[in-house]
């Protein structure tokens, strides 16, 4: 999906999901060039195309919206991981890629293993980059943008799904048991990697 060449097809096969997101990490590493990169080659697809897009981005996001990954999100942000925060981790999860997305999703603690984790251990996160933080709020809206603007019509996607009987939702539904990720004890038992690199500093507790 090289400028000058044919753009890569969404269709309802995860994988071309997978490999369209891939593809804007490699061209920058740089999280708003990223949405500029998947907004510009959105727009030259259908209007289907683009639902497709939105329909496999929530896809992604329910095997990681759980109590459990919540937790390993607190724990990396020094507990200040809020239900929007962790709304915002889940799309930057899954821009790290396929492969990091499904290593996390099968056990929170292996966020540990991710390159753009560990950058941030041993700092506060008063000190990280804005372009640092593990959140990407804005991936959700790539879609719904690109649609209105083929459209002309604000909010035509969130129609579009309606039509096709999707549901979409906007705030974390972990259905897991929960946990208090708080808890120094539960902390250890739990994330015993990510506790040795983000050791809390706030709102811990025996």
């Amino acid at each position: 999906m090289r400028d000058g060449q044919a753009v890569t097809v969404l269709d309802v096969n995860m994988a071309e999901f997978w490999q369209f997101l891939e593809r804007s990490a490699e061209e920058t590493t740089d999280p708003a060039q990223r949405l500029d990169w998947l907004a510009c080659r959105l727009s030259r697809v259908s209007v289907e195309h683009i639902a497709d897009f939105q329909v496999h981005l929530e896809a992604a996001r329910r095997p990681i919206d759980t109590y459990a990954m919540w937790g390993a999100a607190n724990q990396i942000m020094d507990g200040l991981c809020s239900d929007d925060g962790f709304w915002y981790f889940q799309p930057w999860l899954i821009g790290q890629g396929q492969r990091w997305w499904h290593h996390a999703a099968q056990n929170p603690d292996n966020l540990a293993d991710l390159p753009a984790v560990r950058a941030l251990a041993g700092r506060s996160p008063r000190d990280w980059a804005d372009s640092e933080w593990p959140h990407w709020e804005e991936l959700a809206y790539v879609a719904p943008r690109a649609y209105d603007r083929i459209t002309g019509r604000e909010d035509s996607l969130d129609e579009a799904l309606d039509a096709r009987g999707h549901r979409t939702y906007s705030d974390p539904e972990p259905t897991d048991q929960r946990w208090d990720s708080d808890s120094l004890a539960q902390i250890e038992q739990r994330l015993p990697r990510l506790a040795r690199l983000f050791p809390r500093q706030q709102y811990v507790k025996p």
